[in-house]
C-alpha cells in the first residue's frame, strides 16, 4: 500500500543526497533507478523520494531551480535514536541549523515532548529528526 503523501525532493547530486539520507539520517533504499538518479527511501513508516535534475525528470535547471532548492521546506522525521543521528551528522562535519533540544508542544488536551534538531541536506532542505519523549497534561 502506498502512503497518501510521499515527498519527492529534487536534487542536484543524487549520490550526495543518497549518502546524506542513508548514511547520516538512517533511511534505507526500497528501490532505486540509478541511471535516472532516483531512489525511493524508507525509515520506519516514513517514505521519501529523491530525484536528480536532468536525469530522471524532463525539466531542466532554470531560474526557478537555484540553490538552495529546499529553501523554506522543513521535514520533521521520527527516528528511533535522535542522539545517534545527531552524532553521525556532527561526525560528518555538517553544521546544525538548530541544536538538539527538548521541546513540548500543546495538542488538544495534552502536550507532546520531543528531542529534536535541524540540519540542512546538500540541497538546502531542512531535516528535523525527532524522538518523542512522552506526553503530559496541557499547562495553562
Amino acid at each position: 500500500m502506498l502512503n497518501a503523501l510521499v515527498p519527492e525532493l529534487t536534487v542536484f547530486d543524487w549520490r550526495r543526497s543518497l549518502a546524506f539520507y542513508c548514511d547520516l539520517i538512517g533511511f534505507s533504499i526500497r528501490y532505486a533507478r540509478e541511471v535516472k538518479g532516483f531512489a525511493y527511501l524508507e525509515l520506519g513508516s516514513a517514505e521519501l523520494m529523491i530525484d536528480q535534475i536532468d536525469l530522471g525528470r524532463g525539466f531542466h535547471v532554470d531560474e526557478r531551480l537555484r540553490r538552495p532548492l529546499g529553501a523554506g521546506l522543513n521535514i520533521q522525521l521520527a527516528v528511533p535514536d535522535v542522539r545517534a543521528v545527531q552524532a553521525r551528522v556532527l561526525a560528518a562535519g555538517l553544521p546544525l541549523v538548530l541544536p538538539l533540544e527538548e521541546r513540548w508542544y500543546r495538542r488538544a488536551a495534552d502536550e507532546i515532548g520531543q528531542k529534536q534538531f535541524v540540519v540542512a541536506d546538500p540541497d538546502g532542505y531542512l531535516v528535523g529528526p525527532i524522538q518523542v519523549v512522552g506526553t503530559r497534561p496541557s499547562r495553562p
